[in-house]
């Protein structure tokens, strides 16, 4: 019945807008950059006035209105993202309740400029359509134009400021784990009760939930606070299903408002919701944070940091530290502890730019995610160069000293030397660590992420503490390392032994270039040739020689400028990656056997309406961890003939270039980054299910692979 009666006011309200001009209403596009260099994202805004009384509509417009909708006309160089709608009013006429925009909006769309934008300037424009409603619907068009430049410099425009004050007006974006929702009871017809569950994060007096527009429900505009004890609230709503099935998943705004209708927190999410009146109902994807304490998240944090030291990202550098160790362990015990200390304070300070960077991020409205920068492409090549230097040092080529006047204000516990190598290998143990999530680490990451920055600095701190503790006790026990080996020649030859898995490392990170240039990385093999040459040069001409050190230092600058100019620039254009649309879904990495598909929402939908139960393995080709644990298990004999048995549907989420869409997914399920596999029953009034890492590391990932298609084929 709300149905029919929504429909007969919309048809009104058409009716109502075909008859009159629009003439209340004004629209205009504004970009936050003037200009902007290839690769940037810039924003770009519909920006409408509307007249005193006027207002336009939501993504939703709840029992009445419509939403303002943008047809595009971009050149090839521009992709436009959705639309991002800020918060809008709760109006309340006569029981009719509405979701609006007064006196003004901003509706932001975020632009992509292609990393291989040729410079100039390039127009924009769009059709924009709305409904603006007073006494009576006017349905509003506009033609809105505006031009960007694409250049070397990226310069922002006299309207950057209304983008950024109306930025600050989107929800922010919560993961399932913010709030839980379970069916109240069993359905009356195609009419169920819904109740929401959150902990307010405001010292709000009212509460609400906004929906999202759906095509499978109608969820109510009326909303009934049930209780609100315990710092938690609860709210009720009621569903009328228009698919066959009830849908596992809602979305929408929770809202907390204070005195007067003042909005003072509105939380975009996306939760699962458990077909059990019991709300911890097993089934139910990310049911955590509110059940459990921070210090629960600490522990796991704690946990994971400490198993990261015996995950195939970070064992290279292992042998480095324990060499390190053994060097120093006939010295004076405050020798070896200042090193244990110093290594520490590498991992600690490292931890804490990686928390800069993720409060930074989400700070700027983006998507932040453990592993993030190694979808940055500059950021990979300096890494390959970092790591191939670090084995060639290793080999001998050439070796890292520093002046003897540091050495003088040294402490006596460490020498400059020594202090530098250790704090730079917590440094190294840190970058390379990041490419992998420890079990317990990713969903503990993912709870950290949702929450402020002083307990995203908490968390990293406490996952860094984890990593260094094994090597900070063996410093501080340096009974322990008599059972090491005595110093002698053997080191010489360890130390040398322990360059092949850096080198190792390196080739692996040579591979993960050609995502971002193609066949142009085999240029990058190139530079690493004169890197080389230079590190020989300078070990025997500068470090080693007592003849031509000049001249060595001479030439080992034209061969690292050479290399730079020739190599990298020139050839590679590493600063100008492929121009590849970063949200075009990957295969290349997915595992063999057994036919899988990109991820999409959409394949989720459409596997499950078919009947089918659907596996998505969401993986990076820069992850060690998802191809050396979860792809092979994937790719077992046993897991291929349960996949055929039960018909599933599998799916690949490639995050190797930090697609947003897949950041989103990762974050309702509680995650910062892969691997991560999610599984979804075939019957779809079940709940996905995330399967839990096997413990104890590296535990074979079959069994469990295994057990999770058992209960997604029931």
């Amino acid at each position: 019945m709300r149905s029919v009666q929504r429909l007969v006011i919309l048809i009104s309200l058409s009716l109502a807008a075909m008859a009159a001009p629009a003439a209340n209403t004004t629209a205009r596009l504004v970009l936050s950059h003037d200009s902007a260099r290839p690769g940037e994202t810039v924003w770009a805004g519909i920006h409408l006035r509307m007249a005193p009384r006027w207002n336009t509509y939501w993504q939703n417009g709840g029992d009445a209105g419509g939403p303002t909708k943008i047809e595009w006309t971009l050149p090839a160089a521009i992709t436009a993202g959705e639309i991002q709608w800020p918060v809008p009013e709760r109006k309340d006429t006569a029981g009719m309740i509405t979701y609006i925009y007064h006196n003004d909006v901003v509706l932001l769309v975020p632009l992509s400029v292609a990393p291989g934008a040729s410079a100039g300037v390039l127009d924009l424009s769009a059709k924009v359509s709305w409904l603006e409603c007073a006494q009576e619907c006017v349905q509003g068009r506009g033609q809105v134009t505006a031009k960007l430049a694409i250049g070397a410099e990226s310069k922002p425009s006299s309207d950057a400021a209304l983008l950024e004050t109306w930025r600050k007006k989107l929800p922010e974006s919560k993961p399932a784990s913010f709030a839980r929702a379970w069916w109240e009871r069993e359905a009356e017809g195609d009419k169920r009760p819904l109740l929401i569950e959150w902990q307010p994060g405001s010292p709000a007096k009212q509460f609400d939930f906004y929906p999202n527009t759906s095509t499978n429900v109608v969820v109510t505009t009326a909303t009934e606070v049930v209780s609100t004890q315990a710092g938690k609230v609860r709210l009720r709503k009621a569903v009328e299903k228009i698919a066959s099935n009830w849908p596992n998943e809602i979305a929408g705004l929770l809202v907390e408002k204070g005195d007067g209708e003042k909005i003072l927190a509105a939380h975009q999410i996306t939760f699962a919701v458990a077909n059990s009146s019991t709300p911890g109902a097993a089934g139910a994807p990310n049911q955590i944070g509110d059940k459990k304490s921070i210090w629960f998240w600490l522990g796991y944090a704690f946990l994971g940091g400490l198993i990261l030291n015996i995950m195939p990202c970070v064992l290279p550098v292992i042998a480095l530290k324990i060499l390190g160790f053994v060097s120093q362990s006939q010295e004076h015990p405050r020798r070896v502890r200042a090193l244990g200390l110093l290594y520490t304070l590498g991992v600690v300070t490292s931890f804490l730019v990686l928390a800069g960077i993720v409060i930074g991020v989400k700070a700027a409205g983006q998507k932040a995610g453990w592993g993030m920068q190694f979808s940055n492409p500059q950021f990979v090549i300096a890494l390959t160069v970092v790591v191939t230097l670090v084995a060639l040092n290793l080999f001998g080529i050439f070796e890292v000293t520093l002046g003897g006047r540091t050495l003088d204000v040294a402490s006596e516990a460490a020498s400059r030397h020594g202090g530098a190598g250790a704090f730079m290998n917590g440094v190294l143990a840190t970058v390379l660590a990041t490419p992998c999530t420890a079990p317990f680490l990713g969903a503990a990451l993912g709870f950290a992420f949702a929450q402020p920055a002083h307990v995203i600095v908490l968390f990293f701190v406490t996952v860094a503490l984890g990593l260094a503790l094994p090597y900070l006790l063996l410093s501080w026990q340096p009974r322990w390392l008599k059972f090491l080996p005595k110093p002698g020649v053997w080191m010489e030859r360890f130390k040398v032994a322990m360059g092949f898995p850096m080198l190792a490392t390196a080739v692996w990170l040579f591979s993960l270039t050609t995502t971002f240039y193609g066949e142009r990385s085999w240029w990058l093999g190139v530079f690493l040739v004169f890197v080389g040459a230079a590190a020989w040069t300078f070990g025997t001409f500068v470090q080693r020689g007592n003849k031509y050190r000049a001249l060595g230092l001479l030439m080992v600058l034209v061969l690292l400028g050479t290399g730079y100019a020739w190599a990298l620039e020139a050839q590679l254009s590493w600063r100008s990656p492929n121009a590849d649309n970063e949200n075009t879904p990957l295969l290349s990495h997915a595992p063999t056997g057994y036919p899988w598909q990109p991820w999409s929402p959409g394949a989720v939908a459409k596997a499950r309406a078919e009947g089918h139960p659907v596996v998505v393995d969401f993986t990076a080709k820069w992850c060690l961890t998802c191809n050396v644990s979860v792809k092979p298990a994937f790719e077992s004999k046993a897991v291929i003939e349960k996949l055929k048995a039960i018909k599933a549907v599998t799916l690949v989420a490639d995050y190797t270039r930090y697609p947003p869409q897949i950041s989103q997914e990762l974050e309702r399920f509680g995650r910062s980054g892969v691997p991560l596999v999610l599984v979804y029953p075939a019957d779809t009034n079940k709940a996905p299910f995330v399967l839990s890492e096997p413990l104890p590391y590296p535990a074979p990932y079959g069994p469990t692979i295994l057990d999770g298609l058992d209960e997604a084929g029931k």
